[in-house]
């Protein structure tokens, strides 16, 4: 009995070769994971050939229960019987294929047992077919996935196995000329060790499937890290600065010898192996490779040196990556991963490639996206800026020619003033935000000139008790005062006071100018600064022109704020507090 249980041991032993196969093998990987119609055929074929190799390499057993030493059993005498691990196979097919599978591999198998001995031996074809089904009752059809390709876990295999095994046994006992001698010599260790090939199969399946879930959430993990890395830096374009930075963390995050990133012609960076003589540079040797991927928009694949296209004889690098980076339907350069080792460039390392294809390429794309948006932005504050009312200028120019005849010593000051304002016009139509002391010097300049057409009408007061440093966006002041001047005293000689002040709070600069006027009507403060207001002195363009450009540049809570009663009116905005550099 030991020797017959050592012979099977060994025979057994094809099982774990086939699940190693099975899990290991890429074809063969497929076959369990990606159950088809055409996945079960070639399961039905590898199971099939597994039974026929299992009934020839069986172990011949006479009836005094002798083993014999053939080593291919291609006919058994009529007085023969055989071990060997059909049984286990057909289980298998069953398990890993469902039942149709293990009926058409236990048909094969019964089939090629008559063959092998006689007539008498067809009860092997029942019996397989029936160990077939039962055994793929526990396939599980759709509730498989890649996390259980195989629902039985390795114990409940081993029940399986003795089942399966205890039916065989059966078959001969009640339908072999031998019966019960029979089974009395084979049963226990075909049972025991066909159940442990089914735990052993199972087994190498699940130790796999936990493995590689592991890996893969390793390099989910690291993928998360790597993006969240590079996304500020691809996100500003590509370039040679943001290029150098990430080709650096793609490779402190990979298994990759050196990396490099270019545009279609153009390198942009190459840090790790072979930096020496690959250097980034404006005109690129675009290879034969390079071309295919930039034309494709396919990843591309080099196993040897010559692929690579290197003319260093001395580069360390034997195989590629070469990972083009698309926006927009084109690809705009390409990420080239190295290795010193051609062995090195694993199915691992393919697939991650085609992921970061799809996430740099998709960061690149919402730089560009958030670039052109800032452009547009830029573009229509602009536009808003040189909104700026132009009667002033003609006032001004009038003011002064006139203060000629009176008092060429003013009319010369009004004119540096004039000077002054125009330079710091200027200045604000090509800023988005220009420095609180620049936006005070065209305040003041703006009051010397307004104040000399009105002497002695309005009394302006400022507090400023920030750094002047700060920003905010230009004409704003001026605008506020202008508004104040203009529109708040309804024609009032005297007692027109308008205060000024620039203060901190918390992080935010608040803005506030007050007036000492006559106020606003409620339902036309409540349309100021949102709309345009149909009015006798004005239509409020000005204050929704700010009040837009202090959204679009900052936020909503750094909008105006306008209160107002009979005693004046108090325009407020808060803005975030932000300190030109140097």
């Amino acid at each position: 009995m030991w020797s017959l249980s050592l012979l099977i041991s060994e025979r057994v032993g094809m099982v774990v070769l086939l699940a190693f196969l099975l899990v290991n093998v890429n074809p063969f990987r497929r076959l369990l994971f990606h159950q088809t119609i055409s996945a079960k055929l070639q399961l039905f074929v590898i199971f099939s050939l597994f039974t026929i190799v299992a009934n020839l390499t069986g172990i011949e057993i006479d009836r005094q229960n002798h083993l014999q030493s053939t080593i291919i059993l291609t006919k058994l005498s009529p007085t023969s019987l055989v071990a060997n691990a059909r049984v286990l196979a057909v289980s298998l097919a069953g398990i890993t294929g469902g039942p149709w599978v293990g009926a058409a591999v236990g048909l094969v198998a019964g089939l090629h047992r008559v063959i092998q001995g006689s007539v008498n031996s067809s009860f092997y074809i029942a019996s397989s077919i029936l160990i077939g089904v039962l055994s793929g009752l526990a396939y599980g059809g759709e509730k498989r996935d890649f996390s259980r390709p195989v629902l039985l876990t390795p114990w409940q295999g081993f029940t399986v196995g003795i089942v399966m095994e205890v039916i065989q046994m059966v078959f001969i006992l009640l339908f072999s000329d031998a019966g019960w001698s029979l089974v009395r010599f084979i049963a226990l260790p075909m049972i025991a060790i066909n159940s442990l090939g089914t735990y052993a199969f199972l087994s190498v399946i699940s130790t796999y499937i936990k493995q590689e879930q592991e890996t893969r959430v390793v390099h989910i993990q690291s993928l998360l890290d790597l993006v969240d890395k590079t996304m500020p830096y691809f996100r500003s374009g590509l370039n040679p600065e943001s290029s150098q930075e990430v080709a650096w963390i793609i490779k402190r995050y990979t298994n990759s010898d050196a990396i490099s990133l270019t545009t279609r012609n153009e390198i942009l960076a190459h840090v790790g192996a072979g930096s020496d003589h690959h250097v980034p540079t404006k005109k690129m040797v675009v290879t034969h490779l390079s071309e295919k991927a930039i034309k494709t928009g396919e990843v591309q694949i080099a196993h040897s040196e010559e692929q690579i296209g290197c003319s260093n004889p001395d580069c360390p690098l034997q195989a590629a990556l070469i990972v083009p980076l698309r926006v927009n339907d084109k690809v705009v350069g390409t990420l080239n991963m190295y290795y010193v080792k051609s062995w090195e460039l694993t199915p691992v390392e393919i697939q991650l490639a085609s992921s970061l294809k799809k996430i740099f390429s998709c960061q690149i794309a919402l730089g560009q996206a958030e670039n052109q948006a800032k452009l547009v932005r830029e573009a229509e504050i602009k536009a808003l800026q040189a909104q700026v009312n132009p009667h002033f200028f003609f006032n001004a120019i009038n003011t002064i020619v006139a203060m000629i005849r009176k008092d060429s010593d003013k009319a010369r000051e009004l004119l540096i003033q004039l000077s002054l304002y125009f330079r710091s016009n200027l200045l604000g139509v090509r800023e988005t935000q220009i420095t609180l002391q620049q936006e005070l010097d065209q305040v003041n300049a703006y009051l010397t000139l307004e104040l000399s057409r009105f002497p002695d009408r309005y009394e302006i007061h400022q507090e400023i008790s920030v750094n002047e440093q700060v920003l905010l966006p230009p004409f704003m002041l001026q605008i506020l005062l202008e508004n104040a001047l203009k529109h708040a005293f309804n024609g009032r000689m005297k007692g027109n006071e308008v205060w000024l002040s620039v203060s901190q709070v918390g992080k935010r600069i608040k803005v506030q100018v007050e007036d000492n006027g006559t106020g606003i009507k409620p339902e036309v403060l409540a349309k100021l600064g949102k709309e345009e207001v149909s009015s006798e002195s004005g239509s409020g363009t000005a204050l929704q022109n700010l009040n837009q450009r202090l959204i679009q540049i900052y936020d909503e809570r750094s909008q105006l704020n306008l209160t107002s009663s009979g005693a004046g009116t108090t325009v407020t905005a808060y803005l975030p507090l932000t300190v030109k550099e140097g």
